[in-house]
C-alpha cells in the first residue's frame, strides 16, 4: 500500500509505474530459441579470464555492449571508461576494438595509473568536477566511446553526461552503466532527455514536419535497459524530421 500511495503522488508515470509493478508473464506465448551471448567475443574474453587484473560487471552487459559498439570493431576507435578499479576491462576493450583503439581511463584512485601502456592512457580526478572535465578535453582530441562506470552516483552521473556527451564525436555512444532502484535522481533526469527527444514544433497539411532542437539533431537515439542507459548521436546532424503522405485514400473502406 505504501508503493501504491507514493505511485499515484507522482506527477509523472504513475500509470506506467503501475502497469510495470502488476506486470505479469503470458504462459501462453511461444518463447523462441535463443542462444546467450552466441558470438560475442565480449562475453567470450570475460569467461576466460581467469586470473590478473579484475573484471566487475552484470553479465547481461555484454550483449548491451555487443549490440551498441560492436560496428567499432576494427576500426581506430578511442574508448573512455570512468572507473577504471583493478584495470582488467582496460584490456578487455582493447582486445575486442583491436589494434588501432586507444583506451583511455579516468579515476580518483593516483595508484590506476600504473595501468598506462602504448594504447591505454590514465586520467586521475573526480567525474563530479566539470574543471576535471574542462581540462580532460583540452588534452584528449576526442572520444568515440564513453563508459561511465565510476562513482554511480546520480550526480556524478548527470555531470559526466552533460560535459562529455557534447564532446562526443558524430557517430559516437555513451553507456551509463548501474543505474539502481525505481526512484533514481540520474533516471529522471535521462527520462528528461527522452521528453526533449520527443520534442515537436511546427505542423503542414500535405506532411508533416518539425524543426529540430539541437539536442534532436545531434542524438540518434536514448536505448534503456535494466541499470544502463545508451546514448547513440548521429554520424552526420539531422535538420528536420518529416512525416510523408503517400496513396490517395484516407478513410476507411465501406
Amino acid at each position: 500500500m505504501l508503493f501504491a500511495r507514493l505511485v499515484s503522488a507522482l506527477p509523472y508515470g504513475s500509470d506506467s509505474a503501475k502497469f510495470a509493478t502488476l506486470y505479469r508473464i503470458d504462459d501462453t506465448l511461444v518463447a523462441r530459441k535463443v542462444v546467450e551471448h552466441d558470438g560475442n567475443p565480449l562475453w567470450r574474453y570475460f569467461t576466460e579470464h581467469q586470473a590478473g587484473r579484475g573484471i566487475w560487471k552484470w553479465e547481461h552487459y555484454f550483449d548491451i555492449y555487443h549490440r551498441h559498439v560492436a560496428h567499432f570493431v576494427g576500426s581506430k576507435v578511442d574508448v573512455l571508461e570512468v572507473g577504471v578499479y583493478s584495470g582488467g576491462s582496460l584490456d578487455m576493450w582493447h582486445s575486442y576494438f583491436g589494434p588501432q583503439s586507444h583506451i583511455y581511463g579516468v579515476d580518483v584512485v593516483e595508484t590506476c595509473k600504473k595501468y598506462e601502456s602504448d594504447h591505454v592512457s590514465i586520467f586521475i580526478g573526480d567525474q563530479a568536477d566539470r574543471n576535471f572535465w574542462m581540462e580532460f578535453n583540452q588534452e584528449v582530441d576526442g572520444i568515440d566511446i564513453l563508459i561511465d562506470d565510476g562513482g554511480h552516483s546520480p550526480e556524478q552521473q548527470q555531470v559526466t553526461l552533460e560535459e562529455m556527451l557534447p564532446k562526443l564525436r558524430p557517430g559516437g555512444v555513451y553507456v551509463c552503466e548501474d543505474i539502481h532502484h525505481r526512484f533514481n535522481g540520474f533516471t529522471e533526469f535521462a527520462i528528461g532527455l527522452v521528453r526533449e527527444l520527443n520534442s515537436f514544433s511546427k505542423q503542414g497539411d500535405q506532411q508533416l514536419v518539425t524543426e529540430l532542437t539541437a539536442f534532436q539533431s545531434a542524438i540518434h537515439s536514448i536505448h534503456f535497459y535494466p541499470f544502463v542507459m545508451v546514448v547513440e548521436k548521429h554520424l552526420l546532424p539531422t535538420t528536420r524530421l518529416s512525416s510523408l503522405k503517400r496513396g490517395t485514400e484516407w478513410s476507411p473502406a465501406l
